[in-house]
């Protein structure tokens, strides 16, 4: 005897939750943003199952540099505020910084996407995002992975994490060996929080229930917050054509203090004067209303340095005039000095 019943209806991948047409419609969305980042080495991008990419022969002795990261809980301000136009930059941002800092030339960028359903609009203005930040990195969005996983994310929330690769003539790898007494730090402008920190913001937001449009130094408390990450490749690959840059740090989570030490050698610290740069009114603003600690915002946030390079004392000027002839707002904010005994590597 047969037994029919609606239990045994056939079911299609969409009755699990996983739209095939919404991931095909995503992919043509996108290519012509990722289309606009392409280099002449990409010899296979978007669509394949690998992406091919060929190392320029301008390159005598390449190494290879890699880094990945993702946004952080600056993502649940998205979702909140239903602003996903900017953390795309944000995820380029993390990753192409972090190589550019040992002198590499960021090459290409993956992204992964992961949600719950997928919004077509709302990913795609992530991944247009993206491809606008590998644009100001100067690399080539050549793939990436987007994951429909019904019942791993709320809807309307999602994850993102990127990977970039870079590549550095081998004999102008930036380590920080060249480092001594006397060698100033020069530190340049961020655009905000960038991506770090956020889970103290969003607590400071909770605390003070502001309203988003309130003043913060010209623009509206939600356009400061969620400001994306300022990426300093181009202007900092053309400094190290110009001027011998003996090390850089990228001011991330840990700040000033935890993030300069890492291209120091144990011998030396950094002597940093706090009052030789103006703390932006987002800073001010997230110090009161959190009644946050002056040590604790130089460990948490970047406090409106997201870039420190150190160069000699002799190159210091030619590099700031260079600097802000690319549009960055440069600072002279201390010197290296010679660590005696158990002294702090950083001292602000």
């Amino acid at each position: 005897m047969t037994v029919s019943s609606s239990s045994s209806a056939p079911l299609t991948y969409r009755d699990a939750g996983v739209d095939i047409d919404a991931g095909d419609a995503l992919v043509e969305r996108i290519k012509p943003a990722a289309k606009r980042t392409m280099r002449p080495e990409v010899l296979a991008g978007i669509g394949g199952f690998g992406a091919l990419f060929e190392i320029s022969k301008k390159y005598r002795e390449p190494v290879l540099v890699s880094g990945t990261d993702g946004v952080g809980t600056k993502l649940k301000l998205a979702f909140q505020w239903n602003r996903h136009d900017t953390v795309g930059q944000d995820l380029v941002a993390m990753s192409g910084n972090d190589i550019l800092v040992q002198g590499a030339e960021p090459l290409f960028f993956l992204d992964y996407f992961a949600c719950g359903r997928l919004d077509v609009n709302s990913s795609a203005t992530v991944v247009e995002g993206i491809a606008r930040g590998c644009e100001l990195a100067g690399c080539a969005l050549i793939g990436g992975e987007t994951a429909e996983m019904p019942s791993m994310y709320p809807d309307g929330e999602y994850d993102l994490a990127g990977f970039a690769v870079g590549a550095v003539e081998k004999s102008a790898i930036i380590d920080g060996r060249a480092i001594q007494p006397g060698d100033v730090v020069l530190g340049l402008a961020s655009s905000g929080a960038h991506s770090n920190g956020y889970s103290l913001i969003r607590k400071i937001l909770e605390r003070a229930k502001p309203d988003l449009e309130m003043d913060i130094g010209g623009v509206p408390l939600a356009d400061a917050v969620m400001a994306p990450t300022r990426i300093y490749v181009k202007s900092l690959l053309a400094l190290m054509q110009a001027v011998p840059v003996k090390g850089m740090a990228h001011i991330t989570g840990g700040g000033l203090t935890e993030n300069i030490p890492r291209v120091l050698p144990d011998y030396l610290m950094a002597v940093i004067e706090r009052s030789k740069w103006p703390l932006p009114p987002l800073f001010q603003w997230l110090q009161k209303e959190g009644q946050v600690a002056d040590a604790e915002m130089h460990r948490v946030f970047n406090c409106g340095i997201g870039m420190v390079v150190i160069v000699a004392e002799t190159d210091a000027g030619a590099a700031m005039d260079l600097l802000a002839g690319l549009g960055e707002q440069v600072h002279r904010i201390g010197v290296i000095e010679e660590r005696k005994g158990r002294a702090q590597t950083v001292v602000v």
